[in-house]
């Protein structure tokens, strides 16, 4: 794809990848979305995303896994990894940041939030 702000959006739930996909849009940005940690590796690998919106709880692999392996690859460091789950226990969030994820929002959530900590990490790169 190649686009200058393509966002993949990992979560193996259709209405919230919808509700995503629609406000990213809307804010100028393009979307890939992967329904479950394999083709979440697979579209990684493919798009090239500038930002990842993962979820911590998906068929095949959960998105620890997905976070960890992409974080293994020392040339995808710099990309802007959000985690967004329903899971809020400390040792969840703690370790989904210590693998490397650069934000931890659980659900339910704010969706405007999300928007706007997306950009910012963006900003930042």
């Amino acid at each position: 794809m190649g686009s200058a702000n393509l966002i993949l959006i990992a979560d193996d739930e259709p209405l919230l990848t919808e509700l995503l996909e629609y406000r990213l849009r809307a804010k100028g940005f393009d979307t890939a979305i992967a329904r479950d940690g394999r083709e979440a590796l697979e579209q990684f690998e493919a798009v090239r995303p500038n930002a990842v919106v993962l979820d911590a709880m998906m068929p095949v692999h959960d998105g620890f896994e997905v976070l960890r392996r992409i974080r293994s690859n020392e040339a995808h460091s710099d990309i802007p990894i959000i985690m967004l789950s329903a899971r809020r226990s400390q040792a969840d969030i703690v370790g989904a940041l210590e693998m490397g994820a650069s934000d931890y929002i659980v659900k339910p959530f704010l969706p405007e939030e999300l928007m706007i900590r997306l950009q910012r990490l963006l900003a930042g790169r």
